[in-house]
């Protein structure tokens, strides 16, 4: 989540598995707050979001996806570590090809040198009743 002061045009892909969903979790130090998030990332330029979520996916966790259905958009201003942030987020909702993602209980993956993050799946009504934060919150709407 860098990058302020631009408008980040995201692919994330939101990953069912009856009950519950596949996120990463991260964590907000100013806030002292954990939160989850599905999977995926930016969108270069002349790039479509449906070939970036592909690669964020193969890029991330070495995973390949089927089953993609776009969902929609969700605009999504916020305030991260004391700093702004916008993004254009388009949500796919897609299936894992290989199985074997779904027996995981968790697993770590890192976006760059110095960012690891866990990925693991969650009860969504650990969502739904608040006990746990989703970010954005709109992707309740999608559950």
């Amino acid at each position: 989540m860098s990058k302020f002061g631009k408008i980040r045009v995201l692919a994330l892909g939101l990953i069912r598995d009856g009950e519950r969903i596949f996120v990463y979790e991260g964590y907000e130090s100013v806030k002292q707050e954990t939160y989850y998030r599905a999977l995926g990332g930016g969108v270069d330029f002349g790039e479509t979001s449906q070939a970036a979520l592909q690669r964020e996916f193969q890029e991330e966790i070495q995973a390949e996806l089927t089953n993609i259905k776009y969902l929609g958009s969700i605009e999504n201003i916020f305030t991260f570590n004391d700093q702004q942030g916008h993004e254009i987020i388009q949500t796919y909702e897609c299936d894992f090809v290989d199985s074997k993602f779904y027996q995981l209980e968790s697993l770590i993956f890192s976006e760059s040198k110095n960012h690891q993050h866990k990925a693991l799946w969650v009860d969504i009504a650990e969502f739904k009743s608040g006990k746990l934060r989703l970010v954005p919150g709109e992707f309740l709407t999608y559950l």
